[in-house]
């Protein structure tokens, strides 16, 4: 773990984007100036350079990139002529953007339960909801750890339904040894910059094995066009600049490390947690045995006092979040008059328990033990209280 001077009872931030590329900033000027100097702001050698590391990363054959992970969504299905009549299953434990793409689309979002440990969409769930008009689903590999692809693909298979994974938290994690965005045929990736990949604002990229849906999804995010001026569909302006591709490449050479240290910060959390007898008072993250998880969020449980506990870490300038705290499901754009909202207990559960904690690879120890030891004087105080 680093080790730097006492912090005291200073804060202790969620994020702390200045902080992690501030060691990089020689790198990212050098970088930005040759696309300057270039004038290729768009379509140039640096978004090219961006596409293969991340077809890479993914274990992809081809990689494209866009204005957002949003945008890879909207894409994605727009590519694949999801429109009216059409259902997607995906989860309602998620974010806005995986239901906005197929609704605003036409489609009709599906949503499903999720598994309470892992937060990811469920399978058992996914196969319950198929109906003849369901044409795609799209698992969400949330907070950095990977839905469990294969029964996911294996259900896709049978009832020949499209995946589209949104990978948007997770570029280097993986199931069973093959990385996130590798299993569907499509995945959707974000940089917007809180991301274990983030850039510089927003940006995105879709990654797929097939060179003849690569060369769609291209399409589509160039207005349809090719050649210049000739519209065979139609497409929207979604592309990735140059500038945000050259600041990606520099931060992609640091992405195995900073992964490595999000995943040294989860496991001293454990210790923490279980040196200051509270592992019992929340419920800790866990990762699936074949599951590479490249935590972007470290997020807990609290039953019954989440708001309470929030409050308190606020109080002492201790950073956190609820990701999320009203399901999608519940959200009054999504409500269609005349239907009942489904039953989704594990996620309405989850919006009422669930709270991020500082995860990010600068996080020095002293930090991470102000969290933990912030947590334990909250239910400190509780069991006084009850006295």
């Amino acid at each position: 773990m680093s080790t730097s001077k006492e912090t005291g009872n200073r804060p202790v931030p969620l994020l702390d984007v200045p902080r992690s590329n501030l060691p990089l900033r020689g790198e990212f000027q050098e970088a930005i100036m040759q696309v300057c100097d270039s004038g290729q702001f768009l379509f140039g050698p640096d978004c090219r350079k961006l596409e293969e590391s991340v077809a890479a990363w993914c274990g992809a054959d081809h990689a494209i990139g866009c204005a957002s992970g949003s945008d890879a969504l909207l894409i994605a299905l727009m590519a694949e002529e999801i429109g009216p009549g059409d259902e997607v299953i995906m989860p309602s434990f998620t974010f806005f953007a995986t239901a906005s793409a197929a609704w605003r689309l036409g489609a009709r979002p599906v949503f499903v339960d999720i598994d309470p440990v892992s937060f990811n969409i469920s399978p058992a769930a996914i196969r319950d909801a198929i109906t003849p008009a369901t044409r795609a689903i799209i698992p969400v590999h949330l907070f950095g750890q990977c839905a469990e692809m294969p029964e996911i693909m294996a259900i896709a298979r049978q009832h020949e339904l499209l995946v589209i994974e949104d990978a948007a938290q997770a570029i280097g994690a993986s199931v069973a040894g093959e990385p996130a965005g590798s299993w569907g045929d499509i995945g959707c990736l974000s940089f917007y910059p809180t991301k274990n990949l983030g850039g510089f604002g927003d940006g995105g990229i879709m990654v797929t094995q097939d060179h003849l849906r690569a060369e769609r999804l291209r399409l589509y995010a160039t207005h349809g066009m090719k050649p210049r001026y000739e519209h065979h569909v139609v497409g929207i302006n979604s592309r990735l600049d140059s500038i945000q591709a050259a600041a990606l490449n520099v931060k992609i050479k640091h992405l195995p490390e900073a992964n490595r240290l999000r995943q040294q910060n989860a496991d001293r959390y454990q210790e923490l947690f279980e040196q200051a007898g509270i592992d019992h008072q929340v419920v800790l993250p866990a990762s699936g045995e074949t599951m590479e998880h490249v935590w972007n969020q470290f997020t807990i449980r609290v039953p019954g006092q989440r708001d309470a506990l929030a409050t308190h870490l606020g109080e002492r300038q201790i950073g956190h979040a609820i990701y999320y705290p009203i399901p999608l499901h519940q959200q009054a754009c999504f409500q269609v008059e005349g239907e009942s909202l489904p039953s989704l207990p594990e996620t309405e559960k989850a919006c009422k328990e669930v709270l991020s904690l500082p995860i990010f690879p600068e996080l020095i120890d002293d930090e991470l033990q102000q969290v933990v030891s912030s947590i334990g004087d909250f239910f400190a105080q509780q069991q006084r209280s009850a006295a």
